[in-house]
C-alpha cells in the first residue's frame, strides 16, 4: 500500500484522478492510497470465496460484491470521507447500490493481504470497518493460510471470534449457517 500523493486532496480531486488511471486508489478523509495488483493466489482465494459467498447468498435480501468495487463509508454520525475497494463485500441493505459504487455501510467485508498492504488491513482498515460498524470483518492471510474473523460487539468494538489456520472450517459470526473449508479456499 502506497501513498499516492502526498498533499491533502478534497473528494472532487480524488474523482478527477481516478478519471485519468487505471490504478486502484482508495480515499482515506484526504489521503490517497494505491492498492496493490492482486497476487495469482490472492485472486484464486477471492474467486474461490466469492463462489461459495454467491451461493450461500443467491436467492436472498443479501448480495457479494468482488473488488474492483467502491464502497464510500457513510454513516449520518461521522464526517469523515472513506472510500475503500474491499476484495469482498457483503451488502444486505441494497438502498445504498449505485451504478458504480454502494455508499453506506457493508454488512460484512472480506480482505486478502497482500506483502505490501498487511497493516494498512490489519490495522488501518479493521478500525475504520470498526468505526462505522462493518457487522463482521475478515482478514484472509495467504502467507500463513490463515483466516481471522472479527465481530461487532455490543459496544461497537471488533471481537476476534475465531482464527483458522491451514485446515478446519471457519465460520460467519453473521451468518452463523455460513461455513467454509479453508483447505479448499488455500488449495
Amino acid at each position: 500500500m502506497s501513498i499516492a500523493s502526498q498533499r491533502w486532496m478534497s473528494l472532487k480531486e480524488y474523482y478527477e484522478l481516478r478519471e485519468k488511471t487505471n490504478r486502484r486508489l482508495e480515499y482515506m478523509n484526504g489521503a490517497v492510497c494505491m492498492t496493490p495488483s492482486p497476487s495469482t493466489k490472492h485472486q484464486r482465494i477471492s474467486g474461490r470465496m466469492y463462489v461459495e459467498l454467491f451461493r450461500f447468498f443467491e436467492g436472498t435480501d443479501c448480495e457479494v460484491f468482488h473488488a474492483p468495487f467502491d464502497v464510500e463509508l457513510q454513516r449520518d454520525d461521522i464526517q469523515e470521507q472513506h472510500i475503500v475497494i474491499p476484495d469482498l463485500s457483503i451488502i444486505c441493505d441494497k438502498e445504498g447500490l449505485q451504478d458504480q459504487k454502494y455508499v453506506g455501510v457493508p454488512t460484512w467485508i472480506i480482505e486478502i493481504l497482500s506483502p505490501s498492504n498487511q497493516s494498512h488491513d490489519l490495522v488501518f482498515k479493521l478500525n475504520i470497518y470498526m468505526r462505522y460498524g462493518v457487522k463482521e470483518y475478515w482478514i484472509v492471510n495467504p502467507m500463513l493460510n490463515s483466516i481471522q474473523v472479527y465481530a461487532l460487539n455490543e459496544k461497537g468494538q471488533y471481537d476476534q471470534t475465531e482464527v483458522i489456520k491451514e485446515k478446519g472450517n471457519v465460520r460467519s459470526f453473521v451468518f452463523p449457517q455460513f461455513s467454509v473449508d479453508v483447505t479448499k479456499i488455500f488449495s
